[in-house]
């Protein structure tokens, strides 16, 4: 199965020539690292910045330069800096075309849980609301099953949503799963020694297998 960094990693190939690119927190931020050379991308982090490259080199950090997560980063030629309105305000006008996002939970018709478990505190639903509502495409990166070794792939969401039917494909440890609009995940890719009935037995939502499934190629 793949690592954090194998999920940015295939992620990252989703990312095409031209695109605007919010990467969430969490494992979304690694995606900066695996741009493919010669694609030309924008990456906004909604805290103000579009143009960010990857993460510094160890002694190379500035304090100064963080994305939404308050990771370190570093900016490429052209980058510009904003305040939060500014930023919003793009993300509102529709001007990101690929949000790539972390999940609690993801629903066989599309719907995304990532903000809060009732009983923990938390800040607030940060820039997610306004990504989930805006952008032209979601794409999920998250790992297949929780720590209890739950499916995190569900028929409906038990947790307090961000969005209704937005997210369009997800990526996870085990597999690449489109969300179809008439609801259910259809099997695109299995990670490298992955089965298909592995991936069958961690997903509890509706999942649909169609001919041979290939491998992930990373």
């Amino acid at each position: 199965m793949l690592d954090k960094n194998g999920i940015a990693k295939r992620i990252a190939r989703e990312v095409k020539d031209g695109m605007y690119v919010n990467l969430g927190i969490g494992i979304p931020t690694l995606v900066a690292n695996f741009i493919p050379e010669g694609t030309n991308v924008v990456l906004q982090s909604e805290n103000g910045l579009l143009g960010i490259g990857p993460f510094p080199l160890a002694g190379e950090e500035d304090p100064d330069l963080i994305n939404a997560g308050k990771q370190t980063i570093t900016t490429v030629p052209g980058s510009a800096f904003f305040d939060s309105a500014l930023s919003f305000g793009m993300i509102r006008a529709g001007k990101v075309d690929l949000t790539i996002l972390g999940a609690m939970e993801v629903s066989e018709n599309g719907d995304i849980a990532n903000w809060k478990i009732p009983g923990k505190m938390v800040k607030g639903m940060g820039g997610a609301m306004d990504l989930v509502a805006s952008a032209r495409n979601i794409i999920v990166a998250m790992q297949h099953v929780n720590k209890a070794g739950e499916s995190k792939l569900l028929p409906a969401c038990s947790l307090p949503l961000t969005g209704l039917r937005c997210v369009k494909k997800i990526v996870t440890e085990l597999a690449v799963l489109d969300v179809l609009p008439e609801g259910g995940f259809r099997l695109l890719e299995r990670a490298p020694g992955i089965s298909v009935d592995e991936i069958r037995n961690a997903t509890a939502g509706k999942l649909i297998i169609e001919g041979e499934i290939p491998e992930m190629s990373l």
